[in-house]
Order: C-alpha cells, then structure tokens, then sequence
C-alpha cells in the first residue's frame, strides 16, 4: 500500500484517485491540479492573473493621469500666455507702424465737435493688423456703437483677446490703453515719439484687463490716475496668475507683478514726469 502524494493519507494499489482528497494520482504535483478533481485549470488561473493586471493597469493609469493633470494645466496655461504675449506684441508693432505713417501714435479716441469720444485707436490701427477689410466697413460719420459699425462688434479681430480670458463675450477686449493726463493715450490729442522723455523702454502704453468688459470698438480705456494698482476690478489685471502683461512703448511686452510698488508703477505710466522707475 501506497501513500497519497497529496495527504500522504494511505490508498489501495491500482486506485486512480485518492479516496481521502480526490486527487488524481497519475497527475505531476509540480502543476495546477486538474479541473476534474475541483481544482482551478491553467486557464482559469490565467485569465485571473491576466484580469488582476488589467485591474493593477487601469488603477495605476488613473493615479498618473491625476498626478500628471496639473502638470497639463500648466503647459496649456504658459501656452496661453505666450499667445497672449505675441498678441500684444502685433498690437506694439501696428502702433509703431501708425506712427510712420502719420509722424503720432494714434490717440485714445477721435471725438465729435463737442468732444465726446466717438472712434477707439483699437479701430485706428486695424490697417496695420492685416484688417482692412474691417476698417473699410467702419464709419467715421456715425459713433462706434451706430448702426452701421454695432454690426461689426462680433467681427473682433481674434488678437484682441487674450486666449486665457475665459469671460462671455466675444466682442469685448481684453486690452486696453493706459490712460492719462501724462500717458501714452490722454484724450484726442496724439502722442509723439519725441514726446516720450521718460524714454520708451520706461513708458507703458497698453496692458491686460481681466474679465474683459470693454466692447473692442469703445473708445474706452483704464484712467490710471483713478485705477493705478493691477489686480483693481477696474483697472489692469490679467486671467494669468500673479499680475499682467503689458506693452512698452519701445515695443516690447512685460509681465508686471501685482507686488510691484506704486510709485514705480505711476512712473511707468508717464511719459515725462521724469520720475526714477525701479526694479519691477
């Protein structure tokens, strides 16, 4: 009499299965018990292993994608941001090319003969951003919002809105002219470029506004001698994180904190107060 490889229990000679634990005794112990004697197969355990992999991958490959979502944020955000910048970049070059052409800057508005602003240097400069055809549908003999030029509002051209500026409203701009007694843009009256004392690199003349409420045809901008500070509701102020972007009048584009300082931020906005400007 033998034993039972399994239960090492005795079993008669000839048996073909143990009568104590059922095994077959003409398998190897080395394998997977067969599926006749109640054990699973060598299938069955490789569907299981295979589906716990699946499940492990599926677990895993959701952890990542939450660790990497930020990350994503991120790199859409800077894309943003740069988008916004070659937007006011275009916007720096078309008031440069205004001024070749007609010896001044554009003004903040042209107002009827009683003064009341009428026409937006957004609108000015459309020539020198690749919109004439737009331009020549403008009509000077009519306000901005008239009924011939209220139809053009939703023909904003895209550059005027920065592509972070999540805000309703597709006519409206999210960038507007600093405005001011001493700034580039003070009323009807022009800005030359030997009027820029302070020197170009040390004047603004066009920064971000957050929330974008400002139709892009209105002859309105942010007085700066009643909004100085970024991040004021109604003043300068920017969708990305920590300040806004704006235009120097020597062409270039400047993320400004809203950390920087008052006094140098009042410097920057004029364009011979002759006022120190510091780091910013």
């Amino acid at each position: 009499m033998s034993s039972c490889p399994a239960c090492a229990k005795p079993i008669p000679g000839g048996a073909d299965f143990c009568p104590h634990c059922g095994i077959s005794l003409h398998q190897s112990m080395s394998g997977p018990p067969s599926s006749s004697g109640g054990r699973w197969s060598i299938l069955t355990v490789l569907l299981i292993v295979a589906g716990g992999g699946v499940f492990v991958m599926l677990i895993c490959g959701g952890v990542l994608a939450a660790l990497m979502l930020p990350a994503v944020q991120s790199a859409r955000e800077a894309a943003r941001r740069t988008q916004c910048k070659n937007n006011l970049k275009q916007i720096a070059l078309a008031l440069h090319n205004y001024h070749d052409t007609y010896g001044v800057f554009p003004p903040a508005y042209i107002a009827d003969e009683t003064g009341k602003p009428m026409h937006s240097w957004r609108v000015l400069i459309l020539p020198y951003l690749d919109q004439m055809p737009l331009y020549a549908q403008y009509r000077f003999d009519e306000p901005w919002d008239g009924p011939n030029n209220s139809r053009l509002l939703p023909s904003m051209p895209p550059i005027y809105r920065c592509p972070s500026d999540e805000s309703p409203g597709a006519t409206t701009t999210s960038y507007a002219g600093v405005y001011g007694p001493k700034s580039v843009f003070r009323g009807a009256v022009p800005v030359t470029m030997t009027d820029i004392k302070d020197g170009t690199s040390n004047t603004l003349a066009v920064g971000e506004v957050k929330g974008a409420t400002i139709p892009w045809m209105q002859p309105t901008d942010v007085d700066v001698t009643l909004h100085p500070t970024i991040g004021d509701p109604a003043g300068f102020g920017s969708p990305h994180t920590g300040g806004a972007q704006f235009i120097l009048m020597d062409g270039s584009v400047r993320f400004i904190s809203e950390s920087v300082n008052l006094p140098t931020l009042q410097a920057l906005y004029t364009i011979d107060g002759g006022e120190p400007v510091g780091d910013y």
